[in-house]
């Protein structure tokens, strides 16, 4: 590797946001290090973003999976410049709050909280140690950070936690150069936003189609935030589809 290249680790790598990211940042020449539970996906993933890149299956939620993936990517490239700390589940769809069961609330919690802190801890530690010293660590929250969707308290809450863990690590990363940061997506065209598309539940209780955006306008966003320089942080961006219902009434 190039002494000069930059490494990230991008969690949540085999699809949607993940994804454009990763491709954003190879194409950026940045090396990239793609985690996730698929092996296929992540392969697809690295062929379309080309450059270097590194697949480690991981379950982010497992700490001796999040142990594996930093170590290999210390053992490959010696440093980390970047985690983009994606990965995560929206849990049970439509199912109301008194209807959830404790299974379904613990699987969200443990990979969209446990596991953006598992990583993130495993992050901070590189990068406290490398030399030179520091690096970023940018959180991938939600628009359900600042306001919640019917039926989703599970993802909500967890995505609440996630700018606690971005305030936090931003705060005890100071005296080591690690910049946190986190970006609000809204409405990201993926897999996971199709019956946005279709119709989605509002607060009304109405059903309504709301409009998306190219996921590649949030890998832009990524890849500025990523690029600064450690001594400027983008603290929170929010990026969303213009006319979706989330500003004023809708």
């Amino acid at each position: 590797m190039n002494p000069q290249t930059k490494t990230a680790v991008v969690t949540g790598a085999g699809s949607g946001i993940g994804r454009a990211v990763a491709i954003a940042l190879a194409g950026a020449g940045w090396s990239v290090a793609l985690a996730g539970r698929r092996t296929a996906t992540l392969e697809e993933t690295a062929q379309e973003a080309g450059g270097e890149t590194l697949c480690v299956q991981a379950d982010v939620s497992i700490p001796d999976d999040v142990n594996a993936l930093f170590a290999a990517v210390r053992e490959q490239y010696g440093r980390l410049d970047l985690l983009f700390n994606n990965a995560g589940t929206f849990g049970p769809r439509g199912v109301p709050l008194e209807d959830i069961r404790y299974e379904e609330w613990r699987a969200v919690v443990d990979v969209n909280v446990t596991g953006a802190f598992l990583c993130a801890q495993a992050a901070y530690r590189q990068m406290k140690d490398q030399d030179p010293q520091g690096g970023r660590i940018i959180n991938n929250g939600s628009i359900s950070a600042h306001s919640p969707r019917p039926h989703s308290i599970a993802y909500t809450t967890t995505k609440h936690a996630m700018t606690g863990l971005t305030k936090s690590l931003s705060l005890d990363g100071r005296p080591y150069r690690i910049a946190c940061g986190q970006i609000d997506i809204g409405n990201a065209a993926t897999d996971m936003t199709e019956r946005m598309q279709a119709g989605i539940l509002q607060a009304s209780g109405e059903l309504m189609a709301e409009p998306v955006m190219d996921v590649r306008d949030v890998a832009r966003t990524v890849l500025h935030m990523a690029e600064l320089p450690l001594e400027a942080n983008v603290q929170f961006a929010t990026v969303l589809a213009t006319t979706m219902p989330y500003v004023g009434r809708g």
